[in-house]
């Protein structure tokens, strides 16, 4: 893989990797790119700060300008598509998670967009999927946080309507709950909250 072929940016985030993120990525692209496992990523110590890297350095394959050389131009986007499906199995981060939702829409990879989705609660608590609403501006990405959101019990909710940076957000979620879903738990939840408030947080 020849680094120094790609730009400047590119060639010094990865010269800034430790050897272990770099091991990992030369592991899965001789691998077709594709992690198989949590195992075979678990292997090489996966953690926050090569969460960190990797999106970083996907960041910057994303932001490079088109080469003449179609070679590196390949390599580039072979690298690119390694990070981007590390990341995909393994991060719990709400940033990423944005970052690689939107490279699905920009890309009109909806398969991928899709796979996010159906793997968004399995990754991520109730309060990350909040994080992912306040952070991205994508009526899409929004729309299928929410969706999450309302799939979880109201339970898992409550502390989110008691925290005043998600509350709006878990307000909205227990009125999809309750009125697109007919949960009648969550319309005694909001019932409670509009006796208490005198009127919706939300609307406050």
């Amino acid at each position: 893989m020849m680094i120094k072929d790609l730009d400047a940016r590119v060639a010094t985030i990865w010269e800034g990797l430790r050897p272990i993120t770099k091991k990992l990525l030369v592991g899965s692209m001789e691998s077709s790119g594709i992690p198989h496992s949590n195992n075979q990523v678990q292997k090489f110590e996966y953690d926050v700060h090569a969460d960190w890297e990797l999106s970083r350095l996907l960041n910057a394959l994303d932001q490079r300008k088109r080469e003449k050389d179609a070679g590196a131009e390949q390599e580039a986007a072979r690298l690119a598509e390694t990070c981007a499906l590390i990341l995909e199995t393994q991060s719990a981060s709400a940033e990423v998670f944005v970052q690689l939702a939107a490279r699905a829409i920009n890309q009109h990879d909806y398969a991928r967009l899709d796979r996010l989705s159906d793997h968004l609660m399995d990754r991520f608590s109730p309060a990350e999927v909040a994080e992912i609403i306040r952070q991205t501006d994508y009526p899409q990405i929004r729309a299928i946080a929410y969706e999450s959101l309302s799939m979880v019990s109201v339970r898992a909710l409550l502390p989110l309507v008691n925290d005043p940076v998600y509350a709006d957000i878990a307000i909205s979620a227990l009125e999809q709950k309750a009125y697109e879903y007919d949960s009648e738990e969550a319309r005694d939840v909001l019932d409670r909250l509009e006796d208490q408030f005198g009127m919706m947080p939300s609307q406050s």
